[in-house]
Parts: structure tokens; C-alpha cells; sequence
């Protein structure tokens, strides 16, 4: 039997069966959320230009060295009169 027909065969035979009921229980009802105002809002916000940027993990370096290491990774393996034979016109 073909590859493709089992496959339909199996399709077929799983569509025939019933889908089972899931009788999850509904949440209970909580309060309902309430909209902030934006000015309020806004004045949590810190003011623009005073947040600094700061890597805790050391990031940044750890970023510079990789990219360092592809950058080092990006030259041909093989000179090109070795590529020279192999290549495809």
C-alpha cells in the first residue's frame, strides 16, 4: 500500500471515531478590571532622557565576542585555485 494512501486510510479511520466531551469547570466570576486614567499613568512614567542603560549580565562584550568570532568564521576554507577544479560553471 502506498505511503500516501495509508495515510488516508488513517485520516479516514480517525475521522469516523467521536470527539470526547471535556467538562472543565468554568472560573469563578472575580471582579471587573478597572481602566486607570492615562494622566496617572503617565506620571509613574520616569522622565525621557533620565534612564540609564545598565548590563547586569555583561551582554555587550559577550556580544562583541561573538561577533568577532563570526567575523573570523567568515573566511573561504578552501584558497581559490583549490575551488578552481571543483567549481560549477
Amino acid at each position: 500500500m502506498p505511503p500516501a494512501t495509508a495515510l488516508l486510510f488513517c485520516l479516514a479511520l480517525a475521522a469516523c471515531g467521536d470527539v470526547p466531551k471535556v467538562n472543565a469547570p468554568t472560573p469563578a466570576p472575580g471582579p471587573e478590571p478597572t481602566i486607570a486614567p492615562i494622566d496617572a499613568l503617565i506620571s509613574l512614567a520616569p522622565a525621557p532622557g533620565s534612564m540609564q542603560s545598565v548590563d547586569p549580565d555583561g551582554l555587550v562584550p559577550r556580544a562583541d565576542a561573538l561577533r568577532a568570532r563570526a567575523e573570523a568564521l567568515r573566511v573561504p576554507v578552501a584558497d581559490p585555485a583549490t575551488r578552481a577544479p571543483i567549481a560549477t560553471p
